[in-house]
């Protein structure tokens, strides 16, 4: 898995767990969820993510394979 798949899947599971914390436990959890919003919004205007240094620093996505989209996305869809 490419290391930008990594950064959606964190953020997607960070977002899904501060939301049903907040719903359970306490609506404090809402400042992660806001956290994790801005941390999104300001690596898309940077170019720079803290957890894509971190991953990297793991060794995570070192192994994949980098393909091009010229040809469309691999998933098939348009």
């Amino acid at each position: 898995m490419s290391l930008e798949r990594w950064i959606r899947l964190i953020a997607g599971t960070f977002i899904i767990v501060s939301v049903a914390l907040s719903y359970f436990h306490s609506r404090l959890w809402l400042w992660f969820t806001l956290f994790v919003g801005v941390n999104l919004f300001q690596s898309a205007l940077t170019r720079w993510c803290l957890m894509e240094d971190i991953l990297r620093k793991l060794g995570v996505g070192q192994g994949a394979a980098h393909t091009s989209s010229a040809a469309g996305p691999a998933c098939g869809c348009s």
